[in-house]
């Protein structure tokens, strides 16, 4: 489906409760700014009668503010948003599928929000949203734009088929109404559908689903990105999976999180076996074949369905480590290993692989310091040299596919690299 035969093809959405659920931040803040005027104890629909209109008229009119004050309450608003508010967050899921698609279909895509400009770039930052869109238009810009119908009308291109502005307010409606373009209601926002239906919406969609059937008039998403999170042991791999896999269900990707050995409950079980530290009568062949029996299992039960149906899947590990810990590690050879394993992959294999580079010394000491070591960390350094060996071979081997990430330092500064390496194929 190109842009010609989509519904809409210049579509403009707002930002809280259209893209993002912004709640939590937003009415954090709002409670803290208004404490400062001794106006405590608002029950939660008070509260979120905030989100969506400009702040100043919103102090003045909710909570019987002068415009003085309201200006005070503004900067403590901020104070605290623009520190923690705006990180109390996270977007919907399914959102980036949509935008995605869309931009793949030849879509023009802008944004149109009451939220100042430098925190919209915040927001569409810290939740990698901002490479959707071909125009942001916000208060605070050097077009010097506030009210919603005037953002709306400079978002649009300057020639379309058909437009329509996404949101979840009345002021969305309004906005796109003075435009001349149509009113998709965000029903699932924060303005509900009766708002929306009173004001006009041209139609309105209950969830991110129905908008998405909307918008691309029932075609499918692109299918999901599969990502594999490889290193030696004690490289902080276990940790970093953990974090990144929060980022992206906070930025709303629909998200498989998995690993191997394991996955899925046969893979469980070949996993207790085969890193059991007392199974040490293991030879390196039984080893390595039920690494494979595990892999493909967990292949046909969650990774495949899990990219089939739309969904990213993050996995801790997969056959690269088999040719990495048994091909070189266990000398097996590593064109051995990976034919045991093409019935197991079967054709599915990582669009991108992490690996966390770290000195192999390092990273098992860290290892065994940890917790008892398994049957495998237990084989010594020189093992775990030739492991390191193996996957920087691997990595020089598959350049488009492997991202050498450094893990040295703190957990914040590696999860910061994976993002950028995986912003790029999300």
């Amino acid at each position: 489906m190109s842009a010609r035969t989509l519904p809409y093809d210049a579509v403009i959405f707002d930002l809280d409760g259209t893209l993002t659920d912004s709640e939590p931040g937003i009415v954090n803040c709002v409670q803290y700014a208004l404490d400062k005027f001794g106006i405590r104890d608002l029950n939660p629909e008070q509260l979120r009668a905030y989100i969506g209109p400009p702040l100043n008229p919103a102090f003045q009119q909710l909570a019987g503010l002068s415009p003085e004050d309201a200006e005070r309450a503004v900067l403590y608003y901020r104070e605290r948003y623009n520190v923690r508010g705006f990180l109390e967050n996270r977007v919907f899921e399914g959102i980036p599928a949509l935008l995605k698609t869309l931009k793949a279909r030849g879509a023009y895509l802008a944004l149109a929000t009451a939220k100042p400009h430098p925190v919209v770039d915040m927001v569409l930052e810290a939740f990698d949203l901002a490479k959707y869109f071909d125009r942001i238009m916000a208060p605070g810009g050097e077009h010097g734009l506030h009210d919603k119908a005037s953002l709306v009308r400079a978002a649009l291109p300057s020639l379309c088929r058909r437009a329509c502005m996404v949101g979840d307010r009345l002021f969305d409606v309004e906005g796109a109404h003075a435009s001349g373009i149509d009113a998709v209601g965000a029903g699932y926002g924060y303005g509900g559908r009766e708002e929306l239906e009173r004001a006009g919406a041209t139609v309105v969609a209950g969830s991110v689903a129905e908008l998405t059937r909307l918008l691309l008039a029932g075609e499918a998403t692109l299918p999901g990105v599969f990502i594999s999170i490889e290193g030696s042991d004690g490289c902080g791999k276990s940790t970093q999976h953990a974090l990144l896999a929060q980022w992206l269900k906070d930025c709303g990707h629909a998200l498989a999180i998995t690993r191997e050995p394991g996955g899925c409950p046969i893979a469980e079980r070949i996993r207790a076996v085969v890193l059991d530290a007392r199974e040490q009568g293991m030879s390196d062949m039984c080893e390595a074949l039920l690494f494979a029996a595990s892999r493909a299992q967990h292949v046909r039960e969650v990774i495949r369905p899990s990219l089939q149906r739309g969904a990213h899947v993050l996995c801790d590990r997969f056959v690269d480590s088999s040719i990495a810990y048994q091909g070189i590690g266990r000398g097996l050879g590593a064109e051995l290993v990976r034919s045991i394993n093409a019935p197991a992959v079967d054709g599915v294999m990582p669009d991108l692989t992490l690996l966390l580079d770290i000195d192999p010394d390092c990273a098992l000491r860290r290892r065994v310091a940890a917790d008892s070591p398994d049957r495998i960390e237990v084989a010594g350094s020189d093992f775990a040299r030739r492991v390191h060996e193996g996957y920087l071979d691997l990595a020089a081997r598959e350049r488009k596919r492997f991202q050498i990430i450094d893990a040295n330092g703190a957990p914040e500064a590696v999860l910061a690299r994976l993002k950028r390496a995986v912003s790029k194929v999300v």
